[in-house]
């Protein structure tokens, strides 16, 4: 037997297993939980991770170099950079931005950024990492995204960029925020871990969110719109910004060799870099001070096999949303349901949910979980207020708050969202729909 019968002999295997043991489309029963969200494949991810695994590259290699390419032609735009979680692409992400290749435009110590507090604390983190100063402004109620009333507010010589997120799959106002940013000069990277797959329509053209910006980057942990497990994307049209985000990715070096190859650029031994000897190894200059934060070949071949899957995925959880709004809008004396930006198409991460006075938050959610059904908050609810902030919550150099933050403190005390992933079947909804609603008896 040849390698090649071998492998096809262990794929045919793995995908008889697949379908034997992992049957997604298990029957459920009223009791029985439903998360919040969850993987949805087959066995075309199981036998791509397994034929990978049979390569044994084990760093990036051909499924990384194929993803990249679905992820860029499934989206519109020229560069797309595959790495290991969502965290780390808005890491690289910022970082991108303080490159010293940027010249006037480099974001420094001291410079600031604007963003909000209500949201998931890795899009603030690599602001306070580096040195940077995050200004938080308000977000609206239903659309839980960024109050653009208050940008000009936020605005001061020293702004740099402006880096928010798409809450829960919902846009922001793309328009309003890209103008903004044009008019002053600013990057505007757009958090779209939680919105692959959305859409917005901006002078006339309907594009996807995470492209309309300067950078956008995408999240593949198993809860979000599709998985490679831990896994992530940056994605940009500016060649300057990709070059200065695979150099970060990879250690920080000038080379641009994928992993394996050598000598792309053909000049590995003939040129002088910085203070380096002349035809000093290409392969081990550094342009930037930087990381490894690239993924495994066998995150990639599971992106591969749901990618082909994603456009059904987006679809089915706009099916979903419909179903739960229009099962819990008679509740609108109670409740404050979502709703979508305008020129916006959301793909929703999740179905978000703010009690009007008067109603305890807390009573629904415990509710929800002794009945066997996953809430969750809008993540920090307002970031401001975590221990994370203890250290420096005195000192005005840190960061700055603009107006009283009211709406993010009402989201992080009478707000939460449950789930409404390609998985979800319209049994589960229904119970969501009805125990929500004997919540409030």
């Amino acid at each position: 037997m040849t390698e090649i019968e071998a492998r096809n002999e262990i794929l045919q295997y793995v995908e008889e297993y697949a379908k034997k043991y992992h049957n997604i489309h298990e029957e459920y029963k009223e009791g029985d939980r439903i998360a919040y969200a969850s993987r949805v494949y087959d066995e075309k991810e199981m036998v791509n991770l397994v034929d990978s695994s049979l390569e044994f590259w084990l760093t990036s290699g051909r499924y990384t170099i194929e993803f990249e390419e679905k992820l860029k032609q499934y989206l519109g735009v020229n560069y797309c950079s595959f790495v290991n979680s969502g965290s780390s692409a808005n890491l690289l992400a910022f970082m991108a931005l303080t490159s010293p290749l940027l010249e006037e435009r480099q974001v420094k110590s001291g410079d600031e950024i604007i963003t909000v507090a209500a949201g998931f604390p890795t899009t603030v983190a690599p602001i306070l990492q580096y040195g940077a100063v995050p200004v938080f402004v308000d977000v609206t109620i239903p659309q839980y995204n960024i109050d653009i009333k208050q940008l000009e507010e936020a605005l001061s010589p020293r702004t740099k960029a402006v880096m928010i997120a798409h809450t829960l799959g919902n846009p922001f106002d793309l328009k309003a925020v890209k103008n903004f940013c044009d008019e002053h000069n600013l990057w505007l990277i757009e958090d779209n871990c939680d919105a692959l797959g959305s859409t917005y329509t901006i002078d006339g053209i309907e594009k996807f969110t995470g492209t309309i910006g300067d950078i956008g980057t995408s999240s593949f942990y198993p809860p979000h719109h599709m998985t490679t497990g831990e896994g992530g994307a940056v994605y940009t049209d500016n060649p300057l910004l990709h070059r200065i985000v695979r150099s970060l990715r990879d250690w920080g070096r000038d080379c641009q060799c994928q992993s394996g190859q050598d000598n792309l650029c053909g000049n590995r031994f003939t040129k002088k870099y910085g203070e380096l000897p002349l035809g000093y190894d290409h392969k081990y200059v550094y342009s930037h001070f930087g990381y490894n934060l690239k993924a495994t070949d066998m995150q990639a071949a599971i992106g591969c096999a749901q990618i082909e899957k994603f456009p059904l995925f987006v679809e089915k959880r706009k099916e979903n949303f419909k179903y739960l709004y229009d099962g819990l809008k008679d509740l609108s004396d109670k409740l404050i349901l979502p709703q979508k930006v305008e020129n916006s198409d959301p793909s929703w991460f999740g179905f978000m949910i703010t009690v009007k006075e008067g109603v305890n938050r807390n009573k629904i959610v415990q509710f929800l979980e002794e009945h066997g059904v996953q809430t969750r908050m809008l993540f920090a609810g307002n970031i401001i207020k975590h221990p994370c902030f203890d250290e420096i919550r005195d000192d005005n150099s840190k960061y700055k708050v603009i107006g009283n933050l009211e709406n993010t403190n009402r989201i992080m005390n009478d707000t939460f969202w449950i789930g409404l992933y390609p998985g979800m079947t319209n049994v589960k909804l229904d119970y969501m729909i009805k125990f929500i609603k004997n919540s409030l008896e």
